[in-house]
């Protein structure tokens, strides 16, 4: 199956990507066709400093090779750089109505967090979303709650495309993964970790060196009890029992037994411990792409190649049907 999945380069890849996301993409590779993208044309919907940009981008990118997305068994590729993407995305945009983009529930979202800027691609990023997957004929696209409403616009768009023109683009399914943990913010454990989230003591990254994970894992928000239990009326505690069950491997209630009778702050201490300890040979890695970035650029550009072989044997149908005359 082909399967297409991508992420934009704002703020950090937190834990909470990285054990609902990503390695889920890591067993995804194994036995499917996949692509993943540093989504950052999407980025542009909130202004960028385009040297934190470019920065963030070869960052992210490194990020995804470290994390152990292999180059040989999937497509690993940064968005901007296969200029099919904009192509597709203006021609489809043509075939979207502006009722279905306004009823969209994150134009809403980001135009009340944004309302200085609320740009024309705030309105048409499902569109540019539904040109990422069907420009490589994407089966199924990972995709969690707040992406539903972009992935049935993108079927929508398909359904419409070969209704008029003919069999052109195939209709993608959702994929559902496996439900892995969901991780929330160290701050305020009621609301999912956000990689964009402004306050930097709520998410931890992957590439936090070891005392930052350390020090925002000792001022995580508990409560006033002393109990080291999983429990609703205990988000800051349960978050964390969590986030120490998915990096070391034993159980909730595991946990909860080996941690009966200790204080918060051991148990703080702990579960920093765990995912500082888990995380570095992720961070090890990273470092040794970032340190050779000839090397990083070069993987970057094989990737490229091969999504803008995909894309443009897409683009040549599309534009053939259309009516467009070509080289």
């Amino acid at each position: 199956m082909r399967i297409y999945s991508g992420i934009q380069p704002t703020g950090c890849i937190t834990i909470g990507n990285y054990i609902g996301a990503v390695k889920n993409w890591l067993e995804l590779q194994e036995e499917n066709d996949c692509l993943f993208a540093v989504a950052n044309q999407h980025a542009l919907t909130v202004r960028q400093v385009p040297q934190e940009l470019r920065e963030r981008t070869l960052s992210f990118f490194a990020q995804f090779l470290a994390c152990g997305l292999d180059p040989e068994k999937s497509i690993l590729y940064v968005q901007s750089n296969v200029p099919e993407h904009s192509e597709l995305a203006w021609i489809l945009s043509c075939h979207t109505y502006i009722g279905e983009l306004e009823r969209m529930t994150q134009f809403k979202d980001k135009s009340r967090k944004n309302e200085d800027n609320i740009n024309a691609g705030l309105l048409t990023y499902p569109v540019l979303m539904a040109a990422d997957i069907l420009l490589f004929g994407s089966d199924l696209v990972p995709v969690g709650k707040d992406q539903k409403q972009h992935l049935e616009l993108a079927r929508d768009l398909a359904i419409r495309f070969n209704n008029r023109y003919g069999d052109t683009f195939v209709v993608p399914e959702p994929y559902i993964p496996k439900q892995g943990a969901k991780i929330t913010s160290l701050q305020n454990p009621t609301e999912k970790m956000s990689k964009s989230d402004k306050d930097q003591n709520a998410t931890v990254s992957i590439i936090d060196p070891p005392d930052v994970i350390m020090r925002k894992f000792k001022r995580a928000v508990t409560d006033s009890d002393n109990r080291i239990v999983f429990a609703e009326e205990k988000p800051g505690i349960s978050n964390l029992l969590t986030i120490y069950s998915a990096f070391t491997g034993v159980t909730v209630e595991e946990a909860e037994a080996r941690f009966q009778g200790k204080g918060y702050g051991d148990f703080k201490l702990a579960v920093g411990e765990a995912v500082a300890d888990a995380l570095a040979p992720v961070q090890k890695k990273y470092n040794e792409y970032l340190s050779d970035k000839a090397e990083l650029e070069r993987i970057m550009k094989e990737g490229a190649e091969k999504a803008h072989r995909l894309a443009a044997r897409t683009m040549r149908k599309v534009k053939k049907k259309i009516g467009f005359v070509q080289d």
